[in-house]
């Protein structure tokens, strides 16, 4: 007679639904690993961790989310940020607001371009490394800011890098007043 006892079977565990760390949110992180990494390795860094914590959806409007201070008391073309979206729900210069939120880092996704009722504009800040974000946030002394926008935005958009398309990734913002 012949008897065998098999192992029991592993117990699977279930995933934590707690998010992901990103250890970027600690600003003083980034500005040690700064000085000795390259931009590129730090950056491919900084979005692996974005991109596997998600979209924190803290602040989904750009006007009260808090990463987005530093930018909207700054002006370009003759405007703050803020004076900008306030330009946008009032529905006052409607040609003007592509080039103005482009300036920013900023595009325009969707909008409602009637003369009355709600903007319901979709806002996308450009969170790759050549965005012009990147240049208005280093000169506020803000090096992590892809990770604190992440954290307000209602969604985050990743396109990852293929032969034919660049990788582009944008924080989706909502504008609905």
């Amino acid at each position: 007679m012949n008897t065998t006892t098999k192992a029991p079977a592993a117990k699977r565990t279930e995933p934590s639904a707690a998010r992901a760390e990103n250890p970027f949110l600690d600003g003083d992180l980034y500005k040690r690993t700064r000085e000795y990494s390259p931009r590129e390795a730090m950056f491919s860094k900084e979005m692996k961790a974005i991109n596997e914590r998600g979209a924190g959806k803290r602040n989904r409007d750009p006007l009260q989310a808090p990463s987005l201070k530093p930018l909207l008391g700054m002006v370009k073309k003759g405007l703050s940020l803020k004076d900008m979206f306030g330009q946008i729900i009032a529905g006052n210069d409607k040609g003007l607001w592509e080039p103005w939120l482009t300036a920013f880092g900023f595009e325009i996704r969707s909008v409602n371009y009637a003369p009355t009722g709600k903007r319901n504009a979709v806002i996308a800040l450009d969170l790759g490394i050549g965005s012009k974000a990147n240049a208005l946030f280093a000169k506020e002394g803000v090096p992590n800011w892809r990770s604190l926008v992440v954290e307000d935005c209602a969604e985050l958009k990743i396109r990852h890098a293929t032969e034919k398309t660049p990788f582009e990734a944008c924080a989706v913002f909502y504008l609905d007043k």
